[in-house]
């Protein structure tokens, strides 16, 4: 019996070949019924196999990722763990040095200052160079510094520098001289203070350097860098501020002196006044004195001076302003005083040079009393009788 005649007549088999046959014709309908032009399908199609390649490199990469550093992390556990005593107390303990770099807090910068002794002539010269990586006070980051050079053997005679505007690494290149006796080196200190200046406030301390010059091999110029400390603020004795206007109007030939404020003074002496002075080729010229504040320490002012100076004369002119006070068991005392002109240094000489360069304009700025010693022997007033100029 054969395989046709085992089937029943109402069957029939397709053959396998014949069913898969019609698969192309299924995609070629789905494909025709698709209301795409072809080209942009083709697009879809490569966007879409591109963007999962995609995905799948980075979730390869991801997990190659995760399992490399949890290697890294048993590698280093077992290596801390196989260490040796020796090497783990290396690793955890600090040295000596560092320790005491540690407790010296951190540095205020540095400067470069040079000093040369003449023993013949018994001076000292102080040149400083430069600063480098001064500590900014303000938010801003920025400073303006200046230096105040002076020895504590001669603490009268203080050298200032330039103020250096927002840097802080100022250049100052600048030198100045002090007269030192042989027999006072061995205990005499060179003290330079960096200051940050402010016209309208306190000027901040930056730093400190204190060099013994004892210790100091001055048969030889040293020149070299030095840390700065931080400020000793006990040692200063501020003996207040003050701070008036300047203005200058050279066609007309005027001096204008406003005195506006004083702040800290002398706690003793209740009552305060302020007397500004002219002098003329350190001769005693004009004077004029503000009124009377009673029971405060920081007296307030505003009140205005104006002088006939004529411009021919300016070279040969000093400004004298002094800080008075007084109480019922006392008369009147100088608290402290300050030296402005051509002969004037530091931020006084900057302050007049200011109102010079700056005609018929108010320029106004907080000055540090001077002690009426130091004052007065700047000034090297002479005596004599009140010269008085034409016009005046």
């Amino acid at each position: 019996m054969t395989t046709a005649d085992q089937t029943s007549p109402g069957l029939s088999f397709t053959p396998f070949s014949a069913r898969t046959q019609g698969a192309p014709g299924f995609i070629q309908d789905v494909w025709d019924k698709i209301p795409l032009p072809r080209w942009l399908l083709i697009t879809i199609l490569v966007a879409t196999a591109f963007l999962l390649v995609s995905c799948l490199l980075c979730i390869i990469c991801c997990c190659c990722r995760c399992q490399q550093k949890k290697k890294r992390v048993k590698k280093e556990t077992v290596g801390l763990g196989r260490a040796s005593n020796s090497t783990s107390a290396h690793l955890v303990q600090p040295d000596v040095d560092d320790v005491e770099l540690a407790l010296e807090g951190p540095k205020s910068g540095r400067l470069q200052v040079s000093l040369e002794y003449n023993f013949r002539s018994q001076e000292l010269r102080v040149g400083l160079k430069e600063a480098a990586d001064l500590k900014a006070l303000q938010a801003a980051g920025m400073a303006d510094p200046y230096a105040r050079i002076h020895l504590t053997s001669d603490p009268q005679k203080i050298h200032e520098t330039k103020v250096h505007r927002q840097t802080l690494s100022p250049i100052f290149n600048e030198s100045c001289v002090f007269q030192v006796a042989q027999a006072e080196l061995p205990e005499a200190i060179l003290v330079i203070q960096v200051l940050d200046f402010h016209r309208f406030s306190p000027h901040a301390p930056m730093g400190e350097l204190r060099i013994p010059l004892g210790t100091s091999d001055l048969h030889h110029v040293l020149e070299q860098w030095y840390e700065l400390g931080p400020p000793d603020q006990a040692k200063q004795e501020p003996m207040g501020e003050l701070c008036f206007s300047l203005r200058y109007v050279p066609s007309m030939g005027k001096l204008t002196v406003v005195v506006l404020e004083a702040r800290g003074l002398k706690q003793g002496l209740s009552d305060s006044y302020v007397k500004v002075q002219l002098f003329l080729n350190r001769k005693k010229w004009k004077k004029k004195k503000t009124s009377v504040k009673r029971n405060t320490s920081n007296p307030y002012f505003n009140e205005a001076f104006t002088f006939a100076l004529p411009f021919s004369q300016i070279q040969n002119v000093d400004l004298l302003v002094s800080v008075w006070g007084h109480s019922r068991l006392s008369r009147g005392e100088p608290l402290g005083k300050l030296l402005l002109g051509c002969r004037a240094t530091g931020h006084q000489l900057h302050h007049w040079s200011d109102m010079l360069a700056h005609a018929r304009r108010p320029l106004a700025q907080w000055h540090r009393l001077q002690s009426p010693e130091e004052v007065d022997k700047a000034l090297q007033m002479k005596k004599g009788l009140r010269l008085p100029l034409p016009d005046s």
